[in-house]
């Protein structure tokens, strides 16, 4: 099965986890997912199953929005509501106007330092793994964006918060370094990923359905096709269907910026290659750098 399955992840399970029960239930090894989310955290994990996996790195790059409730006057070592406080601070002059003011300093293109708990890895070696030896090593800060940090309401201690950042954003260590610019301490008491590009909470099913649903030929989630929707769309004549499979490079009837990536089909149903556009001396090509061909037939009971 090539499929592309929205889950709302519960908390108190990792993403490892979510893709382990979806093996089992459609009866398929090729599993995977297009962007982690901390066990504690709940909402959008799109699992990709079947020739789908092979869209990760299209997918994982998308934007992402979450709504959260950050808890200030106190932080903890993993920056979250999951580990120990090492710092207590007074928040009763904190105000929704200094929030907002502190968010929106946090919005834009910032470099933000991983947190020790976290999957990024030195020399091999995530650095949760270290962490939980008491080993602390320097990290070096990243590039993300922040495009919106709103504050929802505020009910002290609690602070309810949106946010839509880029890859890789860390919403946990945003929650902390407020805390930390207010001078009174906070961390992140829970988290919903609520967007993962254009996959929403709408689309998304339960792990319980999941693991109920029979799995025959009319699977839920969207076909490989349907899970770039946000890339332009091209359609090959039967000719230029047959080089791409091979392949080669056809003319660009469109009007594409050099270096876009495209989805391409013949039948505007099945994905038959992603494309880059290059613009040449001889007019502008759509070069595939990833060929499917036809999707496979829904396997499982």
């Amino acid at each position: 099965m090539d499929r592309v399955i929205v889950i709302d992840k519960p908390a108190g399970v990792t993403s490892h986890d979510v893709v382990q029960t979806v093996r089992r239930a459609i009866r398929q090894r090729r599993v995977g997912h297009a962007g982690t989310l901390d066990p504690s955290a709940t909402g959008v994990l799109v699992i990709l199953a079947g020739r789908a996996t092979r869209l990760s790195e299209f997918l994982t790059s998308a934007e992402k929005e979450y709504e959260g409730r950050m808890v200030l006057g106190a932080s903890t070592d993993t920056q979250d509501a999951e580990g120990a406080v090492v710092s207590e601070g007074d928040f009763s002059q904190v105000t929704e106007a200094a929030l907002r003011e502190r968010f929106g300093a946090l919005t834009g293109d910032l470099m933000q330092t991983p947190p020790m708990v976290s999957a990024v890895k030195r020399d091999g070696r995530p650095l949760y793994e270290l962490a939980r030896e008491g080993i602390e090593i320097e990290r070096e800060a990243r590039p993300v964006t922040v495009r919106e940090f709103e504050l929802i309401r505020y009910t002290p201690p609690d602070v309810l918060f949106r946010v839509v950042c880029s890859k890789g954003t860390y919403v946990r260590t945003l929650a902390h370094d407020v805390g930390e610019t207010l001078g009174c301490s906070a961390h992140l008491g829970e988290l919903r990923r609520t967007r993962s590009g254009d996959f929403t909470l709408a689309e998304a099913i339960t792990l319980d359905d999941v693991q109920r649903r029979q799995w025959g030929p009319d699977p839920p989630g969207r076909s490989l096709y349907d899970a770039l929707a946000g890339l332009p769309s091209v359609a090959l004549t039967e000719r230029e269907m047959d080089q791409v499979l091979e392949g080669q490079p056809v003319v660009d009837t469109g009007v594409h910026e050099e270096g876009a990536l495209v989805r391409t089909s013949e039948d505007g149903i099945h994905l038959a290659a992603i494309a880059r556009v290059k613009h040449g001396g001889n007019g502008t090509i759509l070069q595939p750098i990833r060929v499917f061909g036809e999707e496979a037939e829904v396997s499982g009971s």
